[in-house]
């Protein structure tokens, strides 16, 4: 049994003073333990959660224009996934949730890792977007049109076991040709996905820039609504309602605009994100006015958007008006109710012993995240 003594545990319930036991991978008590095989003092320091992103794409690397992809083998993409994945680790983010890889890539890792075979951290996983002919991100997703193909390509994933299944319900910033904000899969078709997941018990998530598409996908049923950044007050209050959760992915539109053509992103791709920047700002603020329920993720792997850097989403989180607090809980309780992980997220008994040791109070400092002292996963230490 390995003991952290003299801690502040911080998670989404509070603060307080107490030593954490670790045993066989979980946290076996927390207050005051008298005895263990080995103590690791981090008297003045902070326990807290592991951190977990709830949209990463594994297989892209930040390069400014990821359509490159396609240029590499499926075996470079798995070496560079393992590397992603590893560096998300040693960031202190020890869950993530990868809408979208190619093939089986992302599903396969999830495996590899939970095996022991390389490191990184829990992976739920979607298998390929399911996506209209030649939409947003039809270069590594399933196209599907008409509810039969649709739900041919949901099938498709379940066989592969999907957690989760991701589709396409507006155009994107990173596709050219795709209109940001306007629809693509119908509603028709997405009631369809939400259905044949649902008959396996596994929830949706819907990338979704614009207010109509979003809506679509509200009605629908879909779980999360994926970037958000057209919504409007009548779209934010209609996920309030029904529960819908928002994963607002603010590092992806901030690498684009802050990188620019200089960069070598394309100026599509550039021109997109600055459009959706300007309107993301509204967006943050009609879903906090409603109260929708956030979830931390980043599009981790788009451009300048780095697996070793996903902690800043929380400090941008908070420049848009979340607080500390709020952000703590996006990226912890939130995030593992919505990637339906019963035993992650908070520093208690019985839980997963995935911790990181910080410096500073994350609820009242939210760059905290941003440099770990000490990052657990699965009760190993990794860094």
């Amino acid at each position: 049994m390995l003991v952290l003594r003299g801690a502040d545990i911080v998670d989404a319930t509070g603060i307080r003073d107490a030593d954490v036991a670790v045993e066989n991978g979980e946290i076996v008590s927390v207050g005051d333990v008298p005895e263990a095989d080995e103590e690791i003092d981090v008297s003045g320091k902070f326990v807290a959660p592991g951190l977990i992103d709830s949209h990463i794409h594994a297989s892209m690397d930040g390069r400014p224009d990821v359509t490159t992809m396609n240029h590499d083998s499926e075996m470079t993409l798995s070496y560079r996934a393992t590397a992603n994945l590893r560096d998300a680790l040693h960031a202190g983010v020890t869950s993530v949730r990868d809408l979208g890889s190619p093939t089986t890539l992302a599903l396969d890792a999830g495996k590899a890792i939970e095996s022991g075979l390389i490191d990184g951290p829990r992976v739920v996983a979607c298998g390929q977007n399911v996506v209209m002919t030649g939409g947003h991100g039809h270069w590594f997703g399933r196209e599907a049109d008409g509810e039969a193909e649709v739900k041919k390509a949901v099938r498709e994933q379940l066989k592969r076991g999907a957690g989760v299944i991701k589709c396409m319900a507006t155009g994107g910033v990173l596709t050219e040709g795709a209109v940001t904000g306007s629809p693509e899969l119908d509603e028709a078709e997405l009631n369809t996905l939400v259905e044949t997941a649902a008959a396996k018990h596994v929830p949706t998530a819907a990338h979704a820039h614009g207010t109509e598409g979003i809506k679509n996908a509200v009605r629908a049923g879909i779980s999360s609504i994926e970037h958000g950044t057209f919504m409007d007050r009548e779209a934010a209050e209609m996920m309030a309602d029904r529960g819908t959760y928002w994963v607002p992915t603010a590092k992806a539109l901030h690498g684009i605009v802050e990188q620019g053509t200089d960069a070598g992103i394309p100026p599509y791709a550039v021109e997109k994100a600055e459009e959706a920047g300007d309107a993301f700002e509204d967006a943050f603020r009609h879903a906090l006015d409603a109260d929708v329920t956030i979830a931390m993720g980043t599009d981790a792997g788009t451009p300048f958007n780095f697996h070793r850097d996903i902690p800043e989403e929380l400090e941008l989180m908070v420049e848009y008006g979340l607080s500390p607090d709020g952000a703590l809980e996006a990226a912890t309780v939130n995030a593992a109710d919505l990637l339906g992980l019963s035993d992650v997220g908070l520093v208690e008994e019985g839980y997963r012993a995935d911790l990181v040791v910080l410096d500073t109070n994350p609820r009242a400092d939210e760059t905290a995240w941003q440099n770990p002292v000490t990052v657990m996963s699965n009760g190993n230490m990794v860094r």
